[in-house]
C-alpha cells in the first residue's frame, strides 16, 4: 500500500507542472503578442492610407495630361489640314507660275531663234551683196541694235567684281547670250575678265574655235566664273588688244562693267591709241564696245561717272558703241 501511494504521488506532481508551465508560456505569449501589434497594425493602415491618396492624386495628374494630350492632338490635327489646303493652294499657284514661265521661256527662246536667223542671214546677204556689187561695196550702216556686227572675231572682257557677280550677272548671262546670238558664225571667240585673266587657261592667246558646243560651253562656265577683279577693265582691254590685234582681222571687245577704280582716263585712253593702231583708212582694227550695268544707279559715285566717261570715250575713239543700262530686267 505504501509503494502505491507514492507512485500516484509522483505522477500528480509532474503533471502540474507541465500544466503550469504551458500555461505560463500561453500567458507570456499573449503578453508579448498584445503588446506590439496593435501599433504594428495602426501604422500599417495610415501608410497605406497615404499611399492609396498618393495614387489617387497621380492618377488624376495623369488622366489630366491624357485630356491635354489629346486637345493639343485635336489642334495639331487641325492645324495640319489647314497647311494641307495652303500646301495645297501653293501647289496651285507654282504650277501655274511654271506654266507661265514655260511659256514665256519658249517666247524667249523663239525670239532668240528669230534672231539668230536674222543675224545669219544678215550675213549671208553682206556676202551676196559683196558678190554682186564688188569688194569696195559698203553699206550705210552695219549696226544692230546699234552695235555694229561686221567684225569676224569677238573678245569679252567682262568685270567679275563682287558687285557684279552678286547682283547683276543673270543679266550679263543674258547679254552675252544676246551677244553671241547677233554672230552667228564668226572665225573666234574669247573670253578675259577685267583683269586680262582667261576663262579657259589652254586657249589663252589663242582664238577660241566657234561652235555650238563652244558656246554652250562658254555659257555654262559664264555661270560661276568668279575669278579676282579690282573692277577696272583697262588690264583686260589692254590685254586683249595687245594679243590678239592683226591688221588684218576685224575684231569686237565687248566690255561689261559697273564701275572704274582707276584715276586717270586720258592715260588710258592713250595707251588705247597706241595698241590699237589705225589701217590705212584711218580704221581701227579693234572695235570696242561697251555695256554699263545699273548696279550703282540709286547711289552713284565718282566709280560710276568714271566709267561711264571712260567707255564713252573708248567706245567712240574705237569705232564701237557704248550702252548704259538703266534698269535690270
Amino acid at each position: 500500500m505504501i509503494r502505491n501511494r507514492r507512485a500516484l504521488e509522483e505522477f500528480s506532481v509532474s503533471f502540474l507542472d507541465v500544466i503550469c508551465c504551458g500555461f505560463g508560456a500561453i500567458i507570456l505569449l499573449l503578453m508579448i503578442t498584445k503588446t506590439v501589434e496593435p501599433i504594428l497594425l495602426e501604422k500599417s493602415k495610415l501608410d497605406l492610407d497615404s499611399l492609396v491618396a498618393d495614387r489617387e492624386l497621380a492618377l488624376f495628374e495623369i488622366k489630366g495630361q491624357i485630356n491635354e494630350l489629346r486637345r493639343q492632338l485635336t489642334d495639331a490635327d487641325a492645324q495640319l489640314d489647314e497647311n494641307l489646303t495652303e500646301l495645297l493652294a501653293l501647289e496651285r499657284q507654282l504650277t501655274l507660275i511654271l506654266s507661265q514661265f514655260a511659256a514665256t521661256s519658249e517666247l524667249a527662246d523663239e525670239n532668240l531663234l528669230e534672231s539668230t536667223k536674222l543675224a545669219t542671214a544678215k550675213q549671208s546677204l553682206t556676202d551676196e551683196m559683196q558678190r554682186l556689187l564688188g569688194v569696195d561695196f559698203r553699206r550705210t550702216t552695219n549696226l544692230v541694235g546699234g552695235i555694229a556686227v561686221d567684225s569676224e572675231y569677238i573678245i569679252f572682257v567682262i568685270d567679275t567684281s563682287g558687285s557684279m557677280f552678286n547682283v547683276a550677272w543673270p543679266q550679263v548671262l543674258r547679254k552675252v547670250e544676246e551677244t553671241l546670238a547677233i554672230y552667228p558664225g564668226v572665225k573666234g571667240i574669247q573670253v578675259m575678265n577685267d583683269m586680262g585673266d582667261y576663262m579657259f587657261p589652254r586657249y589663252q592667246g589663242q582664238w577660241i574655235p566657234d561652235s555650238d558646243a563652244r558656246r554652250r560651253s562658254i555659257m555654262e562656265r559664264l555661270v560661276t566664273w568668279n575669278p579676282f577683279s579690282n573692277s577696272s577693265p583697262v588690264e583686260g582691254i589692254q590685254r586683249a588688244i595687245a594679243t590678239f590685234y592683226s591688221p588684218d582681222k576685224n575684231i569686237s571687245i565687248f566690255v561689261f562693267g559697273d564701275d572704274f577704280t582707276g584715276r586717270s582716263i586720258e592715260s588710258v585712253v592713250e595707251e588705247v591709241d597706241r595698241l590699237n593702231r589705225a589701217d590705212d583708212t584711218g580704221r581701227r582694227r579693234v572695235r570696242i564696245h561697251a555695256i554699263g550695268f545699273p548696279v550703282y544707279l540709286d547711289r552713284p559715285s565718282g566709280r560710276v561717272y568714271r566709267f561711264a566717261a571712260l567707255m564713252r570715250e573708248l567706245a567712240y575713239r574705237n569705232d564701237g558703241t557704248f550702252v548704259g543700262l538703266s534698269e535690270f530686267e
